[in-house]
């Protein structure tokens, strides 16, 4: 929305920033992921946060197309490997999935301040407040990272053993996680599009994403206190069934009520399942490799979303993403359909 409004840039354009942003993060997540043991985590998240930090800070005094988007790649790959090694220290810990179901809280805590401030600060400073935000937020990243980023023991791969292959079931939950973000990257970049274009005030719209915050501290700590109570297979099949329906609500209701309660809850749906997946997929594969990917399975779906999304709007109208919702949720429960039930 910041980069239509105060960039000028059509919705493609505006979509293909984020997307090159993410594809540096996904080869980045993608080529550190198989030497993850191999790394000084500590050192590579500090050095990559670093990097992003600095990249969007000179994307702020800048506003051609090209050079941002060179910024955007340059920040996209640092704060992937960053990203890649604080997954795969999440995965090797002694209970992944609540690990990582506390870093969800922390991501809802501090989605409340930044959906709650960043949209206003943009109102008042213009567009280049967007780039100062990511910059200030990469460094701080990268400050956390050097001071207490945790020491993991030396394993067998790291020592010069071959590890064991990745199982290949693992695949299916990779496959189907990045369905579900690609959904999510869709919806969630012309969320605030399509309200405008169905006539809500802007002040309801930023309501919204305040909501969508607020919410959003309760999906990660749930999938905490659920972790032994709930089938992993039906939480997975469930998933992108109800993201089918909250991104159904957002680009089809003409109405601000079902509108507003799809956008609020669909991040929380990706979540939930997100944090049972990623413990599942911890239990099988103890190495951390797969999850070191998981900035990759993220953001390859991420990184497509914007600009297809872009595209297809441009094309067809915001309706037509409900039904590349509908053939991408049908691709994720096959996928989680594939998955066992427990680790052996």
């Amino acid at each position: 929305g910041a980069l239509i409004a105060h960039y000028g840039f059509n919705p493609q354009q505006a979509g293909g920033l984020p997307t090159v942003f993410l594809i540096g993060a996904v080869l980045a997540s993608i080529t550190l992921a198989p030497r993850i043991q191999r790394l000084k985590g500590r050192w590579v998240a500090t050095a990559g946060f670093a990097i992003a930090a600095v990249s969007f800070g000179m994307a702020s005094t800048v506003s051609r197309y090209l050079p941002l988007a060179a910024l955007h790649a340059v920040a996209g790959i640092c704060a992937g490997a960053a990203l890649s090694v604080t997954h795969g220290a999440i995965a090797r810990s002694s209970n992944p999935h609540r690990l990582f179901a506390l870093v969800g809280i922390a991501l809802g805590v501090f989605a409340v301040a930044f959906l709650g401030g960043v949209p206003q600060l943009i109102d008042a400073q213009g567009g280049p407040a967007l780039f100062r935000a990511f910059a200030a937020i990469m460094a701080a990243g990268a400050i956390a990272s050097l001071l207490a980023f945790p020491s993991l023991p030396a394993t067998a791969a790291a020592e010069g053993a071959r590890p064991a292959p990745l199982p290949k079931v693992v695949w299916y939950g990779i496959a189907g996680i990045s369905c579900m973000t690609l959904v999510q990257a869709m919806v969630f970049s012309f969320l605030e599009g399509v309200g405008v274009h169905r006539g809500f005030e802007r002040s309801a719209i930023n309501a919204v994403l305040i909501a969508l915050g607020l919410v959003n501290l309760l999906p990660a700590a749930l999938a905490a206190l659920l972790q032994k109570r709930l089938s992993v297979r039906k939480v997975l099949i469930a998933g992108p069934l109800l993201q089918l329906t909250m991104a159904t609500l957002i680009m089809v209701s003409p109405a601000f009520g079902p509108y507003a309660f799809g956008a609020a809850f669909l991040a929380a749906v990706l979540v939930f399942t997100h944090t049972f997946a990623f413990g599942l997929l911890a239990r099988l594969d103890t190495s951390g490799r797969a999850l070191t990917g998981t900035p990759a399975m993220l953001m390859i779906g991420s990184a497509i979303g914007p600009f297809l999304g872009g595209t297809l709007v441009n094309s067809f109208g915001y309706e037509v993403l409900a039904v590349a919702a509908a053939l991408l949720a049908a691709a994720a429960v096959y996928c989680f359909s594939r998955l066992p039930a427990r680790s052996p």
